[in-house]
């Protein structure tokens, strides 16, 4: 490549690079202004006043566990469910195993608002309440798509005579699946558990059909924006930001080579 085509690359790169970050840089800055009134939107002035107490709006606080735990909670249930209907499509014989794939795919073709109102019909035709129960089922449901397929691709490069050389060798089937297929899916299953927990996180459509009288994070910031944006706000999205890039960095880093 000449010197012009690695030049206008590198230019390139960095507008596609500062269009991403630009953003995430000015949330961060902003966590550290000194607004005169209740929109933090215009540089008024630095100060570290926003972080001597990042978590003392109660309701901020409030809603940023609720969705910590509900997509905690969802995840795990998806990765579940979907972890069983993975192994079933992928090992057994099951009838019109087709159509049930594209039933799995379904979901994530199809508009988010749709899935919202069909799930508010069958909660309100249920005479289900709205609230922590509806929200568990419907975030559960919506990443249960996402958990199988991220499952049952790493179930395709999984070696099966593995687990029956365990079982040769005298393993139960319970402890062979618990010593040698497990591990092998433990990547699959951490992958799927973090796509499903930051899907769970972020919703917006789906949680505002269900959610009642709950507030998550994503619910809270739409309300409050109408009212107040307030420098607590981005002090808690930096901090998320912060131990987000930090679960990356271990789950990135350099692992060493065993045969050395």
């Amino acid at each position: 490549m000449s010197r012009l085509g690695s030049l206008m690359l590198a230019l390139g790169s960095a507008l596609v690079y500062g269009l991403l970050y630009a953003p995430i840089a000015v949330m961060v800055l902003f966590s550290f202004n000194a607004p005169r009134g209740r929109f933090n939107l215009l540089w008024q002035g630095f100060t570290l006043e926003n972080w001597r107490h990042p978590l003392r709006d109660a309701a901020l606080t409030q809603a940023f566990l609720t969705s910590l735990a509900l997509a905690l909670a969802a995840a795990l249930l998806a990765v579940l469910l979907g972890g069983l209907m993975a192994l079933a499509l992928a090992r057994a014989r099951v009838r019109g195993r087709r159509g049930i794939e594209l039933l799995l795919a379904l979901p994530l073709t199809n508009p988010e608002i749709v899935l919202a109102a069909a799930l508010l019909n069958l909660f309100v035709g249920l005479n289900l309440p709205r609230g922590p129960l509806t929200l568990l089922l419907s975030h559960s449901l919506f990443c249960l798509s996402y958990a199988a397929l991220t499952l049952k691709a790493r179930l395709a490069g999984f070696d099966p005579t593995l687990e029956l050389a365990a079982q040769d060798l005298g393993a139960p089937p319970l402890e062979a699946f618990r010593r040698v297929t497990l591990p092998l899916l433990a990547p699959g299953l951490f992958a799927a558990v973090l796509l499903c927990f930051s899907l769970s996180f972020d919703d917006y459509v789906i949680s505002s059909f269900t959610a009642g009288e709950t507030v998550t994070l994503p619910l809270y910031l739409a309300g409050a924006f109408q009212r107040e944006i307030s420098p607590q706000i981005q002090v808690l999205s930096t901090l998320v930001l912060l131990v987000s890039a930090a679960l990356l960095l271990l789950a990135c880093r350099p692992q060493e080579d065993p045969s050395r």
